[in-house]
């Protein structure tokens, strides 16, 4: 005889009392004898539909298409420390896969990074009509045109300058060569003779090696940007989808409020990456229109770098503030003092009046949580660190804000 739950034995006491009453008292009558136990348990047994077998049951619902599931195993020693040993392993290897593909993760970021900047331009556009194909070709068009005008203000003024100091180096050795204090040097610590020796096979097989390295060096830094070109177009195309994607994870009690503070964090990513980009050019433009003004060679190469300094925080504007007034003190003194001034004036106005302007209604990140971030993001990866430092402290203010505290007053 099964045993049945509650629900099914107060089920049955209800809808069969009468049955077990009459079954019994026709007994009592038709043998003459009192009912007993056992005939009460036939007539209720006889009287309720039976339960299913054992081998009928499903343990962990209906049976599908590979058959119904089987208990769980039992759990013991060793079955734990085996799945332990087995979660050691798993970590491990997880760990040995994101360190081998820490280069390509890092690109991976960046263009995510990129690709939520540009989203609110794609967007924008987007909302006036444009198809978001086109949408997407015209920002990518746009930034490849600024990065290529970036490489064509650098690249002249570099290979020019590297061109006359080749052409120079003749007359700087047949100078060293004149000079009576240079010669009296050689001759006491027997430069010639060191010079010959150090001239063997091996440094011009060092110095190969060096040429080689830089060629890999180019290409891999080609090969990057390329990357990170694709990656960013691919992100820009399916970010809709990918963010509903994202969304989709979350369990459908939380989904409305995740998906709230995951667009405002996309939101304030965007923000800034708007933000800064205007704070570079006009920290660009102003400096062009200054080394115009000042007389410094190749201005326009010197306002590229102003531009793309600035881009880093708390220091980027103090790193071009150096370049170019060094450039000024080479060029002239009176002209390096100028640039001095100049910068410690303009960085005030950007500190105090620009920069809170354009940033902190949209970003709202505290000063010291701003510093402390872009030193991290130095010293852990670098200027892509301290680039994508500032909407990290944002989303994680906002996360903080909105989901920890909260949580933590209610307790």
């Amino acid at each position: 005889m099964t045993q049945d739950g509650p629900e099914q034995s107060g089920t049955r006491a209800e809808g069969t009392g009468d049955g077990v009453s009459d079954g019994v008292s026709d007994g009592a009558t038709a043998g003459g004898r009192p009912p007993t136990t056992a005939d009460a348990a036939t007539v209720v047994t006889e009287g309720t539909p039976s339960a299913p077998a054992p081998a009928q049951r499903s343990v962990g619902g209906d049976a599908g298409r590979f058959g119904i599931p089987g208990r769980p195993l039992r759990r013991n020693s060793f079955l734990v420390g085996f799945t332990g040993a087995l979660g050691v392993l798993l970590a491990y290897a997880v760990y040995l896969g994101l360190r081998n593909a820490a280069g390509i993760l890092v690109l991976v970021v960046i263009a995510l990074f990129l690709a939520v900047g540009l989203h609110p331009m794609v967007a924008r556009l987007h909302s006036w009509g444009l198809p978001r194909g086109l949408a997407v070709a015209a920002v990518t068009l746009t930034v490849l045109a600024l990065l290529c005008a970036g490489v064509l203000a650098l690249v002249p003024p570099i290979v020019t300058q590297t061109g006359q100091f080749l052409d120079q180096v003749p007359s700087y050795l047949e100078a060293l060569r004149r000079n009576e204090t240079v010669n009296e040097l050689a001759e006491r610590f027997d430069l010639v003779r060191r010079a010959q020796e150090a001239a063997n096979a091996d440094v011009v097989g060092r110095a190969l090696g060096g040429v080689l390295g830089g060629a890999q060096f180019v290409f891999g830094t080609v090969f990057r940007v390329l990357t990170v070109l694709v990656l960013t177009i691919y992100f820009l195309v399916y970010f809709d989808r990918l963010r509903d994607l994202s969304y989709a994870l979350v369990p459908r009690s939380r989904r409305e409020r995740v998906q709230l503070i995951g667009d405002e964090i996309l939101t304030k990513v965007g923000a800034y990456m708007v933000g800064a980009l205007t704070i570079a050019v006009l920290a660009g433009a102003v400096a062009f229109v200054f080394a115009l003004a000042v007389g410094l060679p190749y201005p326009f190469a010197l306002a590229v770098v102003v531009a793309v300094t600035d881009l880093i925080p708390q220091i980027g504007a103090t790193i071009g503030a150096v370049i170019v007034s060094l450039v000024g003190f080479a060029t002239d003194p009176s002209v390096g003092i100028a640039c001095v001034v100049f910068f410690v004036v303009y960085q005030q106005i950007e500190n105090y009046l620009i920069y809170p302007k354009i940033m902190r209604r949209s970003v709202q990140v505290n000063e010291v949580a701003a510093l402390v971030a872009a030193l991290l993001g130095v010293s852990l990866l670098g200027v892509i660190g301290a680039l994508i430092a500032i909407p990290t402290v944002a989303a994680v203010q906002l996360i903080l804000r909105e989901v920890i505290i909260p949580r933590q007053d209610a307790r």
